[in-house]
């Protein structure tokens, strides 16, 4: 393993029980233990998976305009985000391309920041150049961030302090784990119920036990953690979205709140904004990302091409797995708009096969998080 990779605070404890470990973002991560992705995947949700999820970057905000200085960077309401709640954003660029997305929690005297591992630097280099002298950015770099999901995740949690099982879905709340300060939230990447626990680094090894002494959790690796996402739903940065994608092409105009929007109170004020306003108003773009369904047991990974019923080329798959709960293939990409539709059979070729596929709606795998 190179030399070079990063490490999380919980490498060792992955490599005691047994990770095997990869390259991931610079970071040598677990993609799968002993019990393989397929079980761990079904393990995730029948029980309570656990992930170290330590390579995202983790940064705070602070400033009494932070929230605005946020705000006109993404096409979302961070201005009235209330306290103790997370929401889901989206980093644009001056095309309406996207540059990362993120998580954003108001904490009333900051906010909390959760953005990819890969994007992290440049993200980090975007925030300094754009937010005003009165705004802090603060690169938090001695914590671990871990991530227990599945229906079984809240009794776990609820050992360490019951007041977990009183959250919803994207409350946030710093709160004493097991005699650890954490920072909580209920929510996660995998479509099931579970919590983003923010942890001191060199008290992760010893939280991190604590979860797995019980019978309900287990280690999941990164294998695991893609196909979860995938069936329900869930985009993977650098693969389904990028700087090549808009919001409207990438199906995310549920993540491009009210407010932001052409006829809301703060309407633009975001990178692209003219751009992706313009092609939610018109509907007028070439492509779609869209959910893909199988028909035979052949899995359709990540860059095979789409064809229609007369062979004309109309689309790329961007992930793809076996889908262990849906028990098919199960895939997104993005189709010409023609072909978006959904029922439309299309053609994935795999090893010069041309494999049929149905456009289906996402979630393939219902998503399960706790409203109340």
């Amino acid at each position: 393993m190179s030399q070079d990779l990063l490490k999380t605070p919980l490498h060792d404890l992955h490599i005691e029980m047994g990770g095997k470990m990869v390259p991931f973002a610079g970071y040598e991560m677990p993609v799968q233990y002993a019990l393989g992705v397929r079980k761990e995947h079904i393990h995730c949700r029948d029980n309570a998976g656990l992930f170290d999820v330590s390579h995202m970057g983790q940064l705070r905000l602070h400033g009494e305009n932070a929230a605005k200085a946020l705000e006109a960077l993404v096409p979302v309401d961070i201005i009235d985000l209330p306290a103790g709640k997370q929401r889901y954003a989206l980093f644009t660029n001056e095309q309406g391309g996207l540059m990362d997305d993120l998580m954003v929690t108001n904490f009333g005297d900051h906010l909390f920041v959760v953005v990819n591992a890969a994007c992290k630097e440049q993200d980090i280099a975007h925030l300094q150049a754009n937010l005003p002298a009165d705004v802090t950015l603060e690169l938090i770099e001695d914590r671990a961030l871990l991530a227990l999901q599945g229906p079984k995740a809240v009794d776990v949690l609820a050992r360490l302090n019951p007041a977990v099982a009183d959250m919803v879905f994207m409350d946030a709340a710093m709160m004493d784990l097991g005699g650890i300060e954490c920072v909580v939230s209920r929510s996660g990447y995998t479509g099931e119920d579970g919590y983003e626990i923010s942890v001191s680094a060199d008290k992760a090894d010893a939280f991190a036990r604590s979860l797995l002494a019980n019978e309900e959790v287990e280690w999941i690796g990164l294998g695991a953690r893609d196909s979860l996402r995938l069936e329900c739903g869930l985009c993977l940065y650098g693969h389904d979205i990028d700087t090549t994608t808009t919001p409207v092409e990438a199906s995310l105009l549920w993540a491009i709140s009210k407010p932001r929007r052409a006829d809301g109170e703060r309407a633009g004020g975001f990178p692209g904004a003219d751009i992706i306003l313009d092609q939610i108003a018109t509907k007028d773009v070439s492509r779609k990302r869209v959910g893909l369904i199988g028909s035979s047991k052949a899995p359709v990974r990540e860059g095979a091409k789409l064809f229609d019923a007369d062979d004309n080329e109309i689309g790329i798959v961007t992930s793809g797995t076996f889908g262990p709960t849906k028990g098919q293939p199960v895939a997104m990409g993005y189709v010409a708009i023609a072909s978006a539709v959904i029922g439309t059979e299309v053609f994935a070729e795999v090893r010069g096969k041309k494999l049929p596929m149905t456009v289906e709606k996402m979630p393939f795998v219902p998503q399960r998080y706790y409203r109340g």
